[in-house]
Order: structure tokens, then sequence, then C-alpha cells
């Protein structure tokens, strides 16, 4: 797999960090909610993208939804006070859903990105 130039890479987290934040200003209810989950998702995705350029895109996927997943299910034994602004405090179980589209989402841009012939 070729490797991925970070700048993009952490431009794209920072829009994911945008637009998480701007789902909730404009949104009450359930849309914040689970577009929240799935965008923490696609930003542990890129996170994993930054820290290995070279990572093929299922795997990112898997390390991103298995992240996601740890950390709810982490949720039913209990998150230290201090995390819980991060990492939340309730087991939810569709959340599980949604960070698995997120997961899906950011693995498919990826897949298509990586595809394209390099711009010279």
């Amino acid at each position: 797999m070729p490797r991925v130039p970070r700048l993009p890479v952490a431009l794209v987290a920072a829009l994911t960090v945008a637009a998480g934040l701007g789902v909730r200003l404009l949104w009450d209810g359930p849309v914040p909610k689970y577009a929240g989950d799935a965008l923490y998702t696609v930003l542990i995705y890129t996170i994993v993208v930054l820290a290995a350029p070279r990572v093929r895109p299922w795997a990112a996927a898997l390390v991103a939804a298995g992240l996601s997943w740890a950390i709810e299910f982490a949720q039913l034994a209990g998150i230290p006070a201090i995390l819980r602004p991060v990492l939340g405090s309730t087991f939810n179980p569709p959340d599980l859903l949604w960070y698995a589209v997120g997961a899906g989402a950011a693995w498919a841009v990826h897949a298509v990105v990586a595809t394209r012939p390099p711009v010279r």
C-alpha cells in the first residue's frame, strides 16, 4: 500500500472534529448523538492512518471500529471521571452500529483515494 501523505490526513482529522462540533451546534436529539459516534470513529481512523501511513483501508477500519467498540464496552465497567468527557460514561448498544458506520465510511473514502493514481 502506498504511503498516505500526513498533511491531508491531518486536515481530514481537523475537519472531522469541526463536523462533530457543527452537528452538535445545529441539531438536537439523536442526530448529533449518532453522527458524533460515527465521526468519533472516523477521527480514530485518521489517527490510525497518521500513525501508520501505509496501513490498508480495511485494517484501519478494523482498528478504528475495534477501539470504538472496546471503549463502548469499557463503559459497562465504568470509565474514570477524568476520561468521561472523551470516552463517554454510559453503554448504549446503538452506538456500536454507528461506530461501524463511521469505520465503513472512512474505509470507503480511503479505499477510493488509495486507488487513484498519484498527481504529478
